[in-house]
């Protein structure tokens, strides 16, 4: 894969009307459907450097979740639910791909929703990868991690986003050292910048508290495990959404495989995270 976009990786753009809110979309190559759910503010101008390389060979859809970017919800400042995120990201697949099942690909909270998609829906997939989705439940002892998370939602509320941020970085913890091969981090778009300025605020008060909290259905996904891969971080080893999904692997049984980067890897390292996404989804019985 090349740095560089084809013509192939050129992206269509579209809105869909969903119950109390509208998506915008994009739509890149030909193939089987991928179907990207970024977490986080940074809706689908995360992924925009992963689709772009995988649009060879996939038909790929990215697109900015309820409430982030340029899917306004009809009722701004409601909290957000994984299930009704998962219902959303179920319309694209049944648009983009009604008579095939499609891959899905999650990370962070939007990891979450491709958890509760497959719990939900697993018919309408063929693998779901959840990249550290940071399901607070899944510890032993999951009470100081819900109530940081709880924090940051009420720290962004009485002090601001850049407060928020600095209470989530404490929550999150300090990454192990470790030696990665990816090379230099890549720099934020402009448009990523401006997505995540201008969409923190919901993520850090409506989003961020609600999907941490959330049970998925863990015995509707052990019966579907060998439908999961759950990613994590090469440099997030120590940070608690690696640890988080660590846990969530091994409470279902699922594959637990080790992507390019740190918890936003696919903004950090595109072509290689593509690659690796790409050999994740296309081996030996998946494609």
């Amino acid at each position: 894969m090349s740095d560089r976009p084809t013509e192939a990786s050129e992206p269509r753009v579209g809105t869909l009307p969903v119950p109390g809110a509208t998506l915008q979309y994009e739509v890149r190559g030909t193939g089987p459907l991928l179907l990207l759910i970024p977490g986080g503010a940074g809706g689908l101008a995360a992924c925009q450097g992963i689709a772009a390389a995988l649009a060879d060979r996939f038909t790929v859809v990215g697109y900015d979740p309820r409430g982030i970017g340029a899917s306004p919800s009809d009722v701004p400042g409601e909290d957000q639910r994984p299930e009704v995120h998962a219902a959303d990201a179920h319309r694209l697949l049944d648009l983009f791909s009604p008579a095939e099942p499609g891959y899905v690909f999650g990370t962070s909270s939007g990891g979450i929703v491709a958890v509760e998609l497959l719990a939900r829906h697993p018919e309408r997939i063929r693998l779901a990868v959840a990249h550290e989705p940071p399901l607070a439940r899944m510890l032993p002892e999951p009470e100081p991690a819900l109530a940081a998370f709880a924090e940051v939602r009420d720290v962004a509320v009485r002090e601001g986003v850049g407060a928020g941020y600095a209470r989530l970085g404490a929550a999150v913890g300090e990454a192990e050292p470790v030696a990665d091969d990816a090379g230099e981090p890549q720099p934020m778009s402009p448009q990523l910048r401006a997505t995540v300025e201008a969409s923190s605020a919901q993520f850090l008060q409506h989003v961020l508290k609600p999907f941490t909290h959330h049970s998925p259905d863990l015995g509707l996904l052990k019966g579907v495990s060998e439908q999961l891969v759950v990613g994590v971080g090469r440099t997030s080893r120590g940070q608690l959404p690696h640890t988080l999904a660590t846990a969530l692997a091994e409470h279902v049984g699922a594959e637990c495989r080790t992507f390019p980067g740190s918890h936003i890897g696919c903004v950090e390292h595109p072509t290689a995270f593509a690659q690796a996404l790409a050999a994740t989804l296309l081996r030996a019985g998946r494609g």
